[in-house]
């Protein structure tokens, strides 16, 4: 997992532009290292899909990326910036070396056309010289390989339940063996049982083929459960990252003990759910200094007025925050 397959460098991501433009990802440094599972959490609105959708170039306007660089590793050949690929290039780019799971399974298939046509599009817009033949058999392929019997190629989204709307999504994604996948909120609408399915049946997926995982989701405890390594995001920016089994142990920022104090533990002694009081900030009016302090139990005096900057530790973990760094 040294080698990394994407680094995202001083990324910026606005709406709108001038005085009434909003900053909803400011200055975000990540690295995805090949293979592994990267775990994206924070409150709605903290910019997790912002950030997702900016580094692939999906904003719909007035979203704008305004400053930084997302610089892609191909397996074989020189890195390249994402951000500066012609429109021809960034066809080639998505898909084929990128693919993305959206959050609403229903929303993102197609209501008027079987499973088979969504399935083989991919492969006839991405490897047109593959015969019919061979794009059913592929597409059968994937569905077997997800879970899904191949008898259901002629089935309409509706005439699935979720969880296998949310498997055709993950084997759409997959189609065409990409280095990255990116899941933002594949679970969300499904129940506690169909998520551990699915997520455990991706981990599986992801050891067999290799693909490296950005997983964004609210819910850190699944984070914890499935990822290598967890970044958490608060107000656009990344105020921490660390091992999973860190951040689970001994969370440095106040921000990220409030999300772990805030979901039940399975096991052990009942506790009390702290959670966290107030509400995130407004991305048009963000406080001085540290964004999370007007919430912040443990706020002194350079949180209101100076912003803390994500500083690495030897502990291969990094953390934005006063109390830590100071």
């Amino acid at each position: 997992m040294s080698q990394p397959v994407i680094e995202i460098r001083n990324l910026n991501v606005g709406y709108g532009l001038g005085d009434q433009g909003v900053r909803a990802v400011r200055d975000v440094n990540l690295t995805l290292h090949r293979g592994e599972v990267l775990g994206l959490a924070g409150e709605s609105g903290s910019g997790k899909s912002t950030l997702a959708y900016g580094m692939t170039r999906l904003l719909a306007p007035p979203g704008v990326i305004t400053g930084g660089e997302v610089i892609y590793h191909p397996e074989q050949g020189d890195p390249y910036d994402v951000l500066s690929l012609s429109d021809s290039q960034l066809r080639k780019f998505r898909w084929n070396e990128t693919a993305i799971v959206f959050q609403g399974a229903m929303n993102s298939l197609n209501p008027v056309h079987k499973i088979a046509t969504q399935l083989t599009d991919v492969l006839k817009a991405h490897e047109p010289k593959m015969s019919e033949t061979q794009r059913n058999a592929r597409a059968r392929e994937m569905l077997k390989l997800v879970g899904i019997a191949p008898d259901r190629m002629d089935a309409y989204p509706h005439q699935l339940s979720g969880g296998m709307r949310q498997r055709v999504m993950i084997g759409m994604a997959l189609i065409l063996q990409p280095q990255v996948v990116i899941m933002d909120e594949p679970t969300t609408a499904l129940d506690v049982v169909m998520q551990r399915q699915i997520l455990g049946q991706l981990i599986e997926l992801r050891e067999r083929l290799g693909f490296s995982v950005i997983f964004i989701t609210h819910d850190l405890s699944l984070l914890v459960e499935f990822s290598n390594r967890i970044a958490i995001m608060y107000g656009g920016r990344i105020v921490e990252e660390a091992p999973a089994s860190a951040i689970y142990r001994d969370a440095l920022h106040p921000y990220s003990k409030g999300l772990l104090g805030s979901f039940p533990a399975l096991k052990g002694p009942r506790r009390e759910l702290t959670g966290i009081p107030g509400s995130p900030p407004d991305l048009k009016g963000m406080p001085s200094g540290c964004s999370f302090h007007p919430r912040c139990p443990k706020a002194f005096d350079p949180c209101g007025s100076e912003i803390p900057m994500l500083e690495n530790r030897p502990d291969n973990r990094s953390v934005a925050c006063w109390l830590v760094n100071s």
